[in-house]
Order: structure tokens, then sequence, then C-alpha cells
């Protein structure tokens, strides 16, 4: 049977995507570049609702249809054409409807965002720096996978390899909204290449994901930045070792600072800070609304407090633990060469549960 209330909902939805259809075509609107951006993105959104409406209510025509077949014709090879076709389009349309009142709780706007990703060595020294290294390593593998673009912004090395403090920024297609779930402490067990006893160490090292702040999201004043340049260290070549070609920007309003050093040219380092200080600005904000959520959601638990710790990947067991979900997998190689995908499903499925549980809830 048809749910009522879903397809009341989805021709408000066609209403409202017809009349987007028709402003992004508006001269004056697209003169206007924040709002046709901001237009486009929510008609890009609700493409998909529409889509699977139409699918939704083809299916309902054809039951009706099936079953007054079934009630009047007289033909038994008819009637029994009808009852195959009832019994595959009910599962259909219950599945259906699932699907569309995940659809309608509304998204995080950020999800579709591009994201700067923060590794930090915690706990632990030398182990922890190279650990950090570890992650970097998993993670790049990972976006290979997805074929996301990822770019350094800046690097700390450890002493004994490894990164002090990683910072990179990672484009490609609905990233913040996978790689959300990431944020947090990441903890490992494991014998140490520091370590001449062959005692098994435990140490960490912190992640931190934020949805890249675009353009339009923030009106940063230039005024309020101070720029510094300095020489960059680390690997390069002497044309980076002895200009200026480094950037540290400070915005002075709230004390945050963004240093680039990863480009030859002082130019796209500006830029590229400028872009990762929009983000950090916009996400004093942002932090507000996850503190919000955090209490709701346990697989969210990671962004609204990033001292949270999430998983733990112990060596000797060859284990990775997902604490937030109770996921568990024995293959842990496989996983830090960037097989991360399965562990990521598995937290979104449980906050898609999450959501509609309390959205249930809500209507109740």
């Amino acid at each position: 049977m048809a749910d009522n209330t879903i397809l009341a909902k989805l021709e408000g939805i066609r209403e409202k995507y017809a009349s987007i259809s028709e402003q992004i075509t508006d001269p004056e609107v697209m003169s206007d570049m924040k709002r046709y951006i901001q237009l486009n993105k929510e008609y890009k959104e609700l493409g998909p609702i529409v889509e699977a409406a139409d699918k939704y209510r083809t299916a309902i025509a054809n039951l009706q249809e099936a079953k007054d077949i079934l009630a009047n014709e007289k033909d038994e090879e008819m009637r029994e054409m009808a009852r195959g076709e009832i019994e595959e389009l009910e599962p259909k349309i219950a599945q259906l409807e699932e699907d569309i009142k995940l659809m309608l709780i509304p998204a995080d706007p950020q999800d579709s965002k591009n994201a700067i990703v923060e590794i930090r060595g915690g706990a632990g020294g030398d182990e922890a720096a190279i650990f950090a290294g570890d992650l970097l390593r998993m993670y790049l593998k990972f976006f290979e996978r997805k074929g996301w673009k990822a770019e350094i912004n800046s690097e700390s090395e450890g002493t004994s390899g490894g990164y002090k403090e990683v910072v990179l920024k990672v484009t490609g297609e609905n990233v913040y909204g996978t790689l959300k779930y990431e944020s947090g402490v990441h903890r490992v067990q494991r014998v140490p290449q520091t370590e001449t006893q062959g005692r098994v160490h435990t140490s960490a090292a912190s992640v931190a994901v934020l949805p890249e702040a675009e353009e339009f999201d923030i009106d940063l004043k230039m005024e309020d930045i101070r720029k510094d340049t300095f020489c960059a260290s680390g690997p390069g070549g002497q044309s980076v070792n002895t200009t200026y070609s480094a950037i540290r920007l400070t915005h002075i309003p709230t004390g945050i600072v963004v240093q680039c050093q990863d480009q030859k040219s002082q130019l796209k380092n500006f830029d590229k800070a400028l872009e990762e200080l929009r983000t950090r600005i916009y996400n004093l904000e942002y932090q507000k609304y996850l503190d919000e959520i955090s209490s709701k959601r346990k697989t969210m638990v990671s962004t609204g407090d990033r001292s949270a710790k999430i998983r733990t990947y112990n060596y000797p067991q060859g284990r990775m633990t997902d604490h937030r979900i109770g996921y568990t997998m024995y293959n842990l190689p496989a996983f830090m060469d960037g097989d991360i995908q399965e562990c990521i499903d598995k937290l979104q499925f449980a906050e898609n549960a999450e959501r509609l549980a309390a959205a249930a809830q809500e209507e109740a």
C-alpha cells in the first residue's frame, strides 16, 4: 500500500525541483553567483529524489493494475501473471519507501564538500609519528581507489620517520561525507621499530577531517589577516630552501594560524593557505553543529569530539576494531593498504539507521 504522506512530500519536492529548474536559467539569478551556485547545488541534490519518486509512482501504478486484473480478470493465465507481478512489486515498493524516507531526511549540507585532513602523531613519541605516516599512506591508497586528488599543504616529519603532523587537502566527489567518520583518535598496538626487547606498545595518532569552506561560505576580510613569508624546510632542493616561498597566515580576530610550504611558488602557497584558513574559521561555527548531533548519534562521536578513541589497530592479532559500532575485521594488512570502504559503509549504515529512528520519533 502506498504511503500517502510520502507521496505528498514527493509532490512538493517535484514542484520545488521544477521551480529551481526555471530559476537557474533566469539571467537575473545567473548574475548573482552566490545564489546561482546554491540553486545548482540544490537542483543536483533533489535530482535523485525526483528519480526515485518516478520509480515509486510507476511501481504503485503497476501494482494497482495487477490487483485490478486479479480481481476482475477471468483468464487464469492473466491472473497468474498478475500474481507474479504483485509478488515482485510489493517488496520493491517497500524498499523504495525505505530508500525515499532516508533521502527525505535532510543530509548534512557539508557532505558534498572537499576536505582538509590533518593527521598528528599523539602519545607514543617516535612510534606515534611513524603510525601517523602509516595512516597517511593508508588514506592516500584509499583516495587513489576513489579517484580523488590529495595535495599536502604542510608537513612536519618525525625524527625516526613518519610525521609529527601533516595537513592535506582532498578533492573529489562527496569527500567530506565519506571521510568525516575518520575524525578521532586512532590507537595502534604493535612492537615499535625502535623497541629492542620485542614488547608490544600502545601509541596513537589523531585525525581531524574538516569540510572545506567554499568562497561564498565565509566573508574573509584580507585586512584581518597577517601574512608572513619564510624559507621552506624539508625536501625540495635549493629553490625551496633558499627562497621565501613558504607562507604563514594569521587570522587576527580568532588567532588561527595556518601555513603552506608545499609549492615552490609563493602565490600558490598563499592560495592554498588561504583555503585552509577559510576552512578552519568556517569550522568554528560548524563545530557547534557537530557538538549538537554527537550527543544523538554514536557514529558521529568522532567529529563531535575529536579526542574520542574510534579505532584500534592491533598488529600482533592482525585486527582492526572500530569501537563506535563494534566492528572487527582480521585483515589488517589489507585495511592499512587502503581497503577501508567496508568499514565506512558500515558506519554510514549505522548513522542512517540512527537518522531514520530519530525522524520516526519526531513524527510520532
